[in-house]
Order: structure tokens, then C-alpha cells, then sequence
């Protein structure tokens, strides 16, 4: 069955360039190529992605696809160097936190570079059941990560009402309630919602 355009005649494709084959139905062999004019921009194309990628990778043409693996590799290792920087980071915060005079009631931290990780690193070093500790991570003024952790109860009460004022969502159980925000700007108003709640508590004991 033909599905392709009709030429008057051969030359009228000018030049044919097969690039591969794959598997097609019924043990068929399909064909990937490109005629005419096509050709010539594909080449065109090519030609300028190349001249990029040697200038890029500082090698020929002939060198690019090892010089990319090598710069995956090196990727992966300070991804991993990085890693396991941000968990002795994390541990180190913990304990901080825990040994702060301002120890107590509600404990808040905000750090740009960090993950959900990192903050549930802090949540399971301190262990508090008696403190309400409100991490965040990410841009100040933009989007990030939040966790709050502490007394079941209250985390259950308060993690919806953090979501909503940090305009985020997000869902807990068993003491820790974590999402996204998009308004980490408004942090200083969830630390007020915390400090109110913890402060009424104290107030009916």
C-alpha cells in the first residue's frame, strides 16, 4: 500500500538519504529516510548542531558521544557527592535546632537549597513530640517545599490551614503533614497561625 506523495518522476527527488530500520507488522521492515529538499536541511541542520557540540565539548565530532558520557558520569557523582552532603547537613541542623535555647513550642527553618529528604531528615533527627517544628525549602518570595512536624493532633488540625495560607497543598498522617506552596512569602503568617495555636493549648492546660 502506498501512502506517500506521487512524483512524475524519480529525478524529481533529487537525492535519498536512508538514516535506519525498524520492526514494523508482520515481520515487515519499515524504512526512515528523507528526500529531496529534506535532505538538504537535515544536513544543514546537522552540520550546525555539530559545530555547537565541538565547540561545547572542546573535541571533534568523533569525540562527542564520549565526552557526554563522561559529563554524565561526572553529573552523577556530585549529584551523589551532593547528596549525601545535604543529609550530614541535615543531621547536623537537627541537632542544632534541638540544643537552641529557642528550643520549644514552635521551631521554624527555611533553607533555599533542600528537598522534602532534607527536611524529613531534620523531622526524624529531632523526634519531638511536644514541639511543632515548620521546615520549608525554596525560593523565599516563590514556590517551595514545606513539612510540618509534631503533636498528631495538631499536625492534623494545622497542615491544611498551613497549605492553604502558603496558597500549596498537601497531605500527612501519623504526625507529619508535607506538601507544595506557592507562596513562600507568606511563611511569617503560618508561623503566627502555629504560634496562636500553641499559645491557646498552653492557655487551656
Amino acid at each position: 500500500m502506498c501512502c506517500g506523495t506521487h512524483v512524475s518522476n524519480l529525478s524529481d527527488l533529487q537525492v535519498i538519504k536512508i538514516l535506519g530500520t525498524e520492526k514494523g507488522k508482520k515481520n515487515k521492515t519499515n524504512l526512515i529516510f528523507l528526500a529531496g529538499n529534506r535532505v538538504l536541511k537535515w544536513m544543514e541542520r546537522s552540520h550546525g548542531t555539530e559545530k555547537e557540540l565541538t565547540a561545547l565539548l572542546k573535541c571533534g565530532a568523533e569525540g562527542h558521544v564520549e565526552a557526554v558520557r563522561k559529563l554524565q558520569n561526572s553529573t552523577k557523582l556530585l549529584q551523589k557527592n551532593n547528596l549525601n552532603l545535604l543529609r550530614d547537613l541535615a543531621v547536623h541542623t537537627a541537632h542544632s535546632l534541638r540544643n537552641s535555647p529557642d528550643w520549644g513550642g514552635v521551631v521554624v527553618l527555611h533553607r533555599k537549597e533542600g528537598d522534602s529528604e532534607f527536611m524529613n531528615i531534620i523531622a526524624n533527627e529531632i523526634g519531638s513530640e511536644e514541639t511543632l517544628l515548620f521546615l520549608t525549602v525554596g525560593d523565599e518570595k516563590g514556590a517551595g517545599l514545606f513539612l510540618l512536624a509534631g503533636p498528631a493532633e495538631a499536625v492534623e488540625t494545622l497542615g491544611p490551614r498551613v497549605a492553604e495560607v502558603l496558597e500549596g497543598k498537601g497531605a500527612g498522617k501519623k504526625g507529619r503533614f508535607q506538601g507544595k506552596a506557592t507562596k513562600m512569602s507568606r511563611r511569617a503568617e503560618a508561623q503566627v497561625l502555629l504560634q496562636d495555636y500553641v499559645s491557646t493549648q498552653s492557655a487551656e492546660e
